[in-house]
């Protein structure tokens, strides 16, 4: 039995669309789709923030001296001023010709530019060009994750039962947890190589790695349809010709709300990562430690892969909105006690604190907003949306904030009121918004007008 209605009987039927039936084959390639570069973009992304608190200083950056961190962070925190710049470029391109494209693109763009990365020779080899040859190819990570996070929230909640959405969407983030992994348990390993052999060549491994990821994620992605709303929107030629356009018009305000729910999730995701692992390493009881910050992000991201789920499943259950408050909340509650107790120097108390903040606090907020970013927009110009609410958050949150950070934590001589208090900051940030936030769960995505 046919059990599909047609369009134009499931826009009128409204709630029915809850009901309507889902491709089991096409969510569950959707799922592993968007699960795989979700992975290639965290595992690159963690390769390099630790790599930057740890090896690029010395490699590319020594003769800015006392400063090469800085620079350093710098190199690591110019990807995010790129990423808007991908989000508009594939947030167009998303809206305008498909989703599915977007993905192909962006995860090769990402997975070569980590290729090479690990190809570059140093300042010692070629002097100036190093470094710049650095931050050219961190530019080209930053344009392909400018729309990668997006696209994978867009396809798989508009593959997604209605009903179910926030679990579903949740579930490709999954993914950033296997990333992490990968990332943080490759550097715990080459935490344990003699010094000497990991400046020399040893770095280069993770990043070389990346190949394997971008073959099995193109494959992937490559037998995998375009989703159900764009399929309906080029169907009754609802494709708008300008969707940059139609967001400025329109979205202004939902885009808004998008960065400032970001900025406590996005923010203290940096900070629990890449910032802390050049904290920790600058108080005297850790210095003969290069595993801790990585084992601590290990043990993190294999609670948090867990989390992040379970948080957008309470999303289906109680809304988006609470959740995300009660998260923001939460990680501003903990962010005076967390970092203190980091300073005591007892390597347990460093994972504990990494555990709750980034298992808890941070997929509190991500878990639910997998849905909600998607949700805020309409199906015209709902990739653009979400890829700006994104990336411009992104920019500040996870690349501003970590460079001004780590200026403070040179000026202050590594103070733990400085994570303290831009941990407090931005959770406040997010909190005050989800006062504004519409509820989005269940929300009909086929719907041109946004939440």
């Amino acid at each position: 039995m046919n059990t599909e209605q047609p369009a134009a009987a499931q826009q009128a039927a409204g709630t029915a669309h809850d009901e309507a039936p889902v491709e089991p084959e096409q969510l569950r390639r959707a799922t592993l789709a968007s699960s795989i570069g979700s992975a290639l973009e965290y595992y690159d992304f963690y390769i390099f923030g630790l790599a930057t608190a740890l090896i690029f200083g010395p490699l590319f950056f020594e003769p800015f001296g006392d400063a090469k961190v800085i620079a350093s962070f710098a190199t690591f925190g110019i990807a995010y001023i790129a990423r808007p710049l991908g989000g508009v470029l594939f947030g167009f391109i998303g809206d305008r010709y498909g989703r599915k494209v977007v993905l192909l693109s962006t995860v090769a763009l990402m997975g070569a530019a980590s290729f090479l990365i690990g190809l570059l020779p140093t300042y010692e080899s070629i002097g100036a060009a190093a470094p710049i040859m650095l931050v050219a190819l961190r530019i080209l990570q930053g344009l392909g994750a400018g729309a990668e996070q997006a696209g994978a929230t867009t396809l798989i909640s508009e593959f997604a039962p209605p009903k179910r959405r926030g679990f579903f969407a949740a579930l490709p983030f999954v993914g950033i947890q296997l990333g992490t992994l990968l990332g943080a348990g490759t550097f715990a390993i080459l935490g344990l190589v003699d010094r000497t052999a990991l400046t020399t060549w040893v770095w280069r491994v993770p990043f070389l790695a990346s190949f394997i990821l971008i073959i099995v994620a193109v494959v992937i992605r490559l037998k995998l349809k375009e989703t159900p709303v764009f399929r309906e929107m080029e169907a009754h030629k609802t494709v708008v010709k300008n969707p940059v356009s139609a967001v400025w018009r329109t979205s202004r305000w939902n885009i808004l709300k998008g960065i400032g729910i970001r900025m406590a999730e996005n923010g203290n995701s940096s900070l629990y990562s890449a910032v802390m692992v050049s904290f920790i390493g600058g108080i005297a009881a850790y210095q003969s430690n290069n595993s801790l910050g990585p084992t601590a992000l290990l043990v993190a991201a294999g609670a948090a892969a867990v989390m992040v789920v379970f948080f957008g499943w309470l999303s289906d259950r109680v809304g988006r909105v609470p959740v995300y408050k009660w998260g923001a909340l939460f990680q501003a509650v903990v962010a005076v006690p967390a970092f203190y107790l980091m300073t005591l120097g007892q390597p347990w108390l460093v994972i504990v604190v990494v555990v709750v903040g980034v298992a808890l606090g941070v997929q509190s907020m991500l878990g639910p907003q997998c849905a909600l970013l998607p949700e805020l927009f309409g199906s015209t110009h709902r990739f653009t949306g979400v890829a700006l609410s994104r990336e411009i958050s992104a920019m500040l949150a996870s690349g501003l904030i970590p460079v001004l950070v780590a200026a403070l934590l040179a000026a202050t001589g590594n103070s733990w009121l400085v994570m303290a208090g831009a941990s407090l900051i931005l959770s406040l940030i997010s909190f005050a918004t989800t006062f504004v936030l519409p509820e989005t769960a269940g929300r009909d995505l086929r719907s041109t007008q946004d939440a």
